[in-house]
């Protein structure tokens, strides 16, 4: 009777142990902070929020509304809160930097999302960089324009100036195009990723006098607005206009000739990779840090359109897990 008892306390206590260490798993808490409520940004919310729901992970969504002080806030929140590790996508490289920096002090791991690799260059570790090759892009926009429509000057329509991504974009751009000696970048305008800022910016371009056959936007909800304007002024045959994201819209808007071209750049599945590798990271799976996590990105033609492996979705979609198998194995195995 004494043996029986000791053995029935050991497993009530074993249980007890391993029913604990489930329950921690299961208890997991990220946290993440978006810049803003436009639709790239709100797509690597959900593509974050999507992973966490597959692996069991709880979440907690701030957004800073483009506010440097309400970013501070949030970051201060979830440390506050005691999330298990922090996703944050800054819309200004000094977010990002501080960001790593409270949450090294409090212990908290942190992924970053299309900082470009600022973190990186810090003395804050940091669990990963996620982000597009946006110089990559920007030869490939240069590239086609010369290919395509030498000769012709180009209008930009950037999103925030002092956004990273933009800035390497465009400079990207400008220097390829020095290179090739076929196009001309004659002006630059702040969109804010704002379609109604966008549309102004592109009116006062036409009122204006400046000479541009080619008008190129950050992003697929301003180039929207944009074309309807031009639609509406009878100008869209006038220009060659160039896009950037692959979006449901601009998807639209490619099949129907009205955008000229775009890449492909997922956000959704961004998100979905940030959650993972920091996953794999909280769990101690993994102890690397400050791993710069690159996603292919692909010119979009009528020709690829429809295949969700090359024009990857925006939108939650199945397509990521397999994308994540092909290009990431070891986050992979953490999905069902």
């Amino acid at each position: 009777m004494k043996k029986t008892g000791l053995l029935l306390i050991v497993a009530v206590l074993l249980m007890g142990i391993l029913g604990g260490q489930m329950v921690s798993a299961a208890q997991l808490t990220f946290g993440y902070i978006a810049p803003g409520p436009d639709t790239w940004y709100r797509r690597t919310v959900e593509g974050f929020e999507y992973a966490c729901k597959l692996l069991g992970v709880e979440t907690i969504v701030l957004n800073s509304q483009y506010d440097a002080s309400r970013e501070v806030a949030n970051i201060d929140s979830l440390i506050t809160q005691g999330v298990d590790g922090m996703g944050i996508f800054s819309f200004n490289p000094q977010g990002a930097i501080l960001a790593a920096n409270r949450a090294q002090q409090a212990g908290i791991p942190l992924v970053t999302v299309d900082n470009v690799g600022q973190v990186l260059e810090t003395n804050y570790d940091v669990v990963g960089a996620i982000d597009f090759d946006w110089e990559a892009m920007g030869i490939d926009y240069a590239e086609y324009m010369a290919a395509n429509y030498p000769g012709m000057k180009v209008a930009i329509i950037a999103g925030l100036l002092d956004h990273r991504p933009v800035q390497i974009i465009n400079e990207a751009m400008k220097n390829r195009m020095a290179e090739l000696g076929q196009n001309e970048i004659v002006v630059i305008r702040s969109g804010e990723y704002d379609p109604s800022v966008a549309v102004n910016q592109v009116q006062d371009l036409v009122q204006s006098g400046i000479e541009f056959d080619i008008i190129w936007v950050m992003n697929e909800d301003m180039v929207a607005a944009v074309i309807r304007y031009l639609e509406g002024q009878g100008l869209l045959d006038e220009y060659v206009v160039i896009a950037q994201n692959g979006s449901p819209a601009g998807l639209e808007l490619v099949k129907q000739g009205k955008l000229d071209y775009t890449i492909s750049s997922s956000p959704g599945w961004a998100g979905m990779v940030a959650a993972l590798a920091l996953y794999q990271h909280v769990t101690g799976d993994s102890a690397e840090l400050n791993q710069p996590i690159l996603l292919p990105i692909t010119p979009v033609t009528r020709d690829n359109i429809e295949n969700k492996k090359e024009v990857v979705p925006w939108e939650v979609d199945d397509i990521w897990q397999e994308l994540t198998a092909d290009y990431f194995p070891e986050l992979a195995k953490y999905l069902p």
